[in-house]
């Protein structure tokens, strides 16, 4: 009977003995060139969770690599975050004989005492599924490498007073790179994007649309039927409209509002009902924050006008 339970890994010492690697030189910090290893591990199942941070590049592989709850193909090569418990698929029908490339993963105690360690949640790619992946130009790779060569370099010294301060500094400037790489990616893309955000708008249409709404549309819940991820979806409508994914929400909200006020009699609590509102008085500040005045107000307003 097929393992679907997920393999869980807590240490980096656990995670190079199963991927037969050599013990990392740090126990929270570990680097690791992906040509040192061309198999599959040993697993009872194909899922695998581990307890710490990832960032990864890898080339070569013939054949797709599953990420959350989809595939990817790499290869060309891309850049790819995970954060704790996020769960890997793998393939063991692709090959990765000639796999290259490198992984960086860092166990949360590594960055605890530092301000990263708060950053990391601003950090909205290390909650991207695998096929919203960065793809790096030739020049953006080679900034990354040489960061990469940086902490390698460090990484390999004896470890000091200092070691864990250098590298901490190395893996924000990575991600601050990364950060502004993705934008770019954005940018490029924005013709591409058109299309994923035109669904949006439409299905955030037709959901308001739905006189029998019990609850208020949320980003997972559109994100989900977008096949994105809540992060994804909200970077790329920030960098096409200047406005994430919750902001696109209450607008559709306020103007649907404002359609009801103006073509029916349903009360203002009924109003907040209709689209989901579990407490009328939260529908009333969102309202007056979005335009100024309340719903009442509005309706008398625009009626007496």
């Amino acid at each position: 009977m097929k393992n679907d339970s997920p393999y869980i890994i807590h240490s980096l010492s656990e995670y190079s003995r199963i991927m037969q690697l050599p013990q990392p030189e740090h126990p929270l910090i570990s680097l690791i060139d992906l040509s040192c290893n061309r198999s599959f591990p040993d697993l009872p199942g194909d899922k695998l969770i581990h307890d710490f941070y990832s960032i990864f590049l890898k080339k070569n592989i013939d054949g797709r690599l599953g990420y959350g709850r989809k595939y990817y193909d790499f290869s060309n090569g891309v850049l790819g975050f995970s954060s704790p418990k996020q769960v890997f698929t793998i393939n063991r029908l692709i090959n990765v004989s000639e796999i290259s490339g490198w992984m960086l993963l860092i166990h949360p105690d590594f960055i605890q005492k530092y301000p990263l360690i708060k950053k990391m949640t601003e950090y909205g790619f290390f909650s991207y599924e695998m096929n919203e992946a960065l793809h790096l130009s030739e020049k953006e790779e080679t900034v990354i490498e040489r960061i990469i060569g940086d902490i390698r370099t460090e990484y390999q010294q004896p470890i000091d007073a200092f070691s864990q301060d250098v590298i901490v500094s190395h893996i924000e400037v990575l991600l601050n790179y990364s950060n502004r790489f993705y934008n770019r990616q954005f940018i490029t893309r924005r013709h591409s994007e058109q299309e994923p955000i035109a669904r949006f708008e439409a299905l955030l249409t037709q959901i308001l649309n739905d006189d029998h709404l019990t609850q208020l549309p949320t980003v997972a819940e559109l994100a989900a039927k977008l096949n994105v991820s809540p992060h994804y979806l909200s970077d790329m409508l920030r960098s096409v409209t200047g406005q994430n994914a919750q902001q696109h929400i209450h607008n559709g909200l306020i103007e649907k509002a404002k359609e009801i006020l103006l073509t029916t009699s349903l009360s203002i609590n009924e109003t907040a009902f209709r689209l989901g509102f579990e407490y009328p008085q939260y529908f009333s500040r969102l309202f007056k924050s979005k335009t100024g005045v309340t719903p009442a107000t509005f309706r008398k307003k625009v009626v007496s006008n």
